[in-house]
């Protein structure tokens, strides 16, 4: 395997990954994990067996990875979508389905790696905070390594299909008067007080090396075709730092020779990652009170904010915010011209393409890959409030051929 360690996101600090930690200890950044590539280089030439996370163990930051706890993670369909992309008025265009997951979504990539490593650590309890799919799979993962699992929500603003998850794997599940990020600030407190409590919210770095292997796969699902770009919804910003990373890597390791232009989308009312790049800011300015349909993206201070700022200006990337009714408009769409169920926030990035594509800041001649992070079944109160009534008969022939006249 190859060696690997911390690295500082802001100062360049590197630390000794045997420590369990989150963020630097010398200037408070944001911490990164860091591969040998040149080794990587090598290991890279062999990769064995079908597509999955573990398929990449060697660009993955874990001592044995015959040791991984998994589920069976990754290796999720890339669909070409010729209706959709018909219907929008763009040449090429795939939906990378993080709903096939075990439990869902996107976030089983990083719970993979991230439990692998608090089994590494030696720890038994693991907490987060969540606006619903991070506690579903974390919940999941810690049954699979039979860890105690806490997880701290926002009280009566968690999807029923993600809570329901997480309590039927035996998290204890605490709801809080507050917001996700409120929530956020109280397990990370917890977890810096508590050496036996290990925290995989997405500031956990191990986390995103997970889910850079998104990245991987869409560039051997498309046979080391690089797409001219990657839509990704932004919620605590993590996901589009980690698939720009794989890109990255596999640019680095000889096995592509560009990375796409990443492309983040949020909601209206949460979209503080948006403003900071529509603005040319380095930094950006939270959202106290986020609201929207999609609760997923429903974070008004992104933790991994900085990244996607870098991952964005450094791929020559965009980001663009979509009304509630814009991510419904194209929920139902994609589910209506390729069968594809996505829960709200997944949605976003479709309605993020048409927006881009009628303002012109996405070509139509271009190759385009939307990630939907969640099916949906996570939210179906959502999806049978914004559908519309069932209609009902009596048990009569002539009234059934009258209503669907």
């Amino acid at each position: 395997m190859a060696e690997f360690w911390y690295q500082c996101f802001e100062c360049g600090a590197k630390f000794d990954p045997s420590e369990r930690l989150y963020t630097c200890p010398r200037c408070g950044g944001l911490l990164e994990v860091e591969l040998d590539l040149e080794k990587v280089k090598e290991l890279a030439k062999n990769l064995k067996g079908p597509l999955s996370v573990w398929r990449y163990s060697c660009f993955l930051p874990v001592r044995d990875p015959a040791k991984a706890v998994t589920l069976g993670e990754g290796g999720t369909p890339l669909y070409r979508c010729e209706r959709l992309a018909s219907e929008l008025g763009v040449r090429e265009l795939y939906v990378k389905y993080e709903g096939a997951n075990p439990t869902g979504s996107f976030k089983d990539r990083g719970m993979t790696v991230g439990v692998t490593k608090a089994i590494e650590y030696g720890v038994k309890v693991v907490a987060c905070a969540s606006t619903g799919n991070t506690s579903a799979s974390l919940a999941a993962y810690a049954a699979k390594a039979g860890l105690r699992c806490l997880v701290l929500l926002p009280k009566g603003k968690v999807a029923l299909g993600k809570l329901a998850q997480a309590m039927i794997h035996g998290a204890e599940v605490i709801g809080i008067r507050g917001n996700f990020d409120q929530a956020l600030s109280l397990v990370t407190k917890l977890c810096r007080e508590n050496s036996n409590v290990y925290l995989l919210n997405s500031v956990n770095p191990f986390r995103p090396q997970g889910q850079k292997t998104i990245g991987f796969e869409v560039a051997e699902q498309l046979g080391y075709e690089v797409p001219d770009k990657i839509i990704v919804p932004m919620g605590n910003c993590a996901n589009i730092w980690a698939i720009y990373k794989g890109f990255m890597e596999f640019q680095k390791t000889g096995l592509l020779d560009r990375t796409p232009q990443m492309i983040g989308i949020q909601a209206e009312g949460a979209k503080p990652i948006v403003e900071a790049i529509k603005k040319g800011l380095d930094t950006f300015i939270p959202v106290p009170n986020p609201e929207t349909i999609a609760t997923a993206i429903r974070i008004g201070n992104p933790v991994n904010g900085p990244k996607a700022i870098r991952a964005i200006r450094k791929s020559g990337g965009t980001a663009e915010s979509v009304t509630d009714e814009e991510i419904v408009e194209a929920q139902k769409l994609l589910a209506r011209t390729e069968g594809i169920g996505v829960e709200p926030a997944s949605a976003s990035t479709i309605a993020g393409l048409k927006k881009m594509l009628d303002l012109g800041a996405i070509g139509r001649d271009e190759i385009v890959v939307c990630i939907a992070t969640g099916s949906v079944m996570k939210d179906p109160e959502e999806v049978v409030k914004v559908t519309g009534e069932i209609r009902e008969i009596n048990v009569d022939y002539e009234e059934l051929l009258r209503v669907i006249k």
